[in-house]
């Protein structure tokens, strides 16, 4: 048995864990550079407010006192999930963390269910402040598919759906009551093609002629389905995969015209990039820097600068990426242009090796410190990012993103710990 535990609208309900006074009021977050609407209160969605909307077009909303909005608060957001996360690994024997808000849960040779799926629901409320929902299922398709059904209907079935406690008649219109695109991994292009075929519902897909869907959509479709039928197709991955490509990138607050701007966001990129390198045992033989303008300006000129390098030595060590970086910057970097956004890339990832092949023309005793860079993971595990920076990654901070509504680090930040009077 599996189940999926989602919180539900997320980034608002970080938002609101520190602001009581919201609960019963819409409120929205957006994304980056305060750009569009990518979460909703119920409240919110209840007004009418559209997932994607641009932030000027409700606008005129927040200005009336109807509707409360927030920058994205990354910081905030991540150590909740982590909190989030921590709590429910307490009542269950294994999880994986699916994205930031969901993971599944193993919860084989458990008895009584329905009430482990609130015990989850209730030691979250309460230990981390974030209402959630529980899909419970003997595979993590149907388990997602229960949770979307807890969370449609969280009035009726209080937030917790357990697929076996129903009968095959109440199973079945379950089913037939969804469209087939609520099913997880069929998105609407997929939905489309099967609505060809006449399979418009849940219950449609599950009865659909298996090697048909076989040869028309492929074995990933075909194990879909059985997983649906209550068939297993996989298991929790405990274990996260070390990534084979790293990329870093970020929109501009406002446009970037210098080259310092440029060299600041590749700096601090490349500082992200390295230390996930770091955390799982990696090193990179492939580096690469791109640049762009703003292809929605159509009144401005318009550059897009890529070029990547491949090491002679792998590394993870900051301060040389950076300095590979900041090179291929300085190649591609044309002055007379307005940049919205840069990047880097790091590629050919491998584990790293104890023993090391060394270069005969490429000297390499600053290229590997591991000493000093277990030092700067040490620090800024224990004090934060920002403890220590490369003196690059201060020239400018034109590139950073427009948060004008960001909400305090409650959690993270001493200085914006929350205050109890009497």
């Amino acid at each position: 048995m599996f189940a999926l535990i989602d919180g539900n609208n997320f980034y608002c309900s970080c938002e609101r864990a520190y602001r009581p006074e919201l609960r019963q009021q819409p409120i929205i977050v957006l994304s980056n550079n305060d750009g569009c609407v990518i979460s909703r209160s119920n409240e919110a969605k209840d007004m009418g407010i559209k997932m994607g909307v641009p932030y000027f077009q409700i606008q005129h909303l927040v200005q009336q006192g109807k509707l409360t909005v927030f920058s994205s608060n990354y910081e905030l957001y991540a150590d909740l999930s982590r909190r989030m996360m921590s709590t429910i690994a307490s009542l269950v024997p294994a999880i994986e963390i699916y994205s930031i808000d969901e993971c599944f849960a193993d919860l084989q040779g458990l008895s009584n269910l329905h009430q482990i799926g609130h015990n989850i629901r209730n030691r979250i409320q309460q230990w981390v402040g974030i209402p959630t929902c529980v899909g419970i299922a003997p595979t993590r398709t149907l388990a997602k598919f229960c949770n979307h059904l807890a969370k449609r209907h969280r009035h009726h079935f209080n937030g917790v759906v357990v697929w076996t406690d129903w009968s095959h008649n109440i199973q079945q219109r379950a089913l037939a009551s969804e469209p087939v695109t609520e099913i997880w991994g069929i998105g609407r292009r997929i939905g489309q093609k099967l609505a060809t075929q006449g399979i418009h519902t849940a219950l449609d897909f599950i009865n659909a002629h298996t090697p048909t869907l076989r040869k028309q959509f492929g074995v990933v479709l075909e194990r879909t389905q059985r997983e649906m039928q209550g068939i297993p197709c996989s298991e929790l991955i405990i274990e996260e995969a070390n990534r084979q490509n790293i990329v870093r990138s970020r929109s501009f607050g406002r446009m970037v015209t210098s080259l310092e701007g440029l060299q600041a966001a590749i700096s601090h990129h490349i500082t992200a990039g390295a230390a996930k390198l770091r955390e799982q045992h990696s090193q990179a033989h492939i580096i690469g820097v791109f640049i762009y303008t703003n292809r929605f300006r159509h009144d401005l000129p318009q550059y897009n600068g890529y070029q990547f390098i491949k090491l002679p030595q792998a590394s993870a060590d900051t301060i040389t990426l950076n300095r590979i970086a900041q090179n291929l910057l300085r190649r591609i970097y044309r002055p007379g242009y307005e940049y919205k956004k840069c990047g880097i890339e790091l590629g050919g990832i491998e584990p790293t090796h104890h023993f090391q092949q060394l270069d005969l023309l490429c000297p390499s005793q600053h290229n590997h410190r591991p000493e000093l860079m277990a030092a700067w993971d040490n620090i800024t595990n224990h004090y934060g990012r920002s403890s220590i920076q490369l003196g690059s990654e201060l020239q400018s901070n034109h590139w950073l993103m427009t948060r004008a509504q960001l909400s305090p680090c409650y959690t993270t930040q001493i200085t914006d710990l929350a205050v109890i009077t009497s």
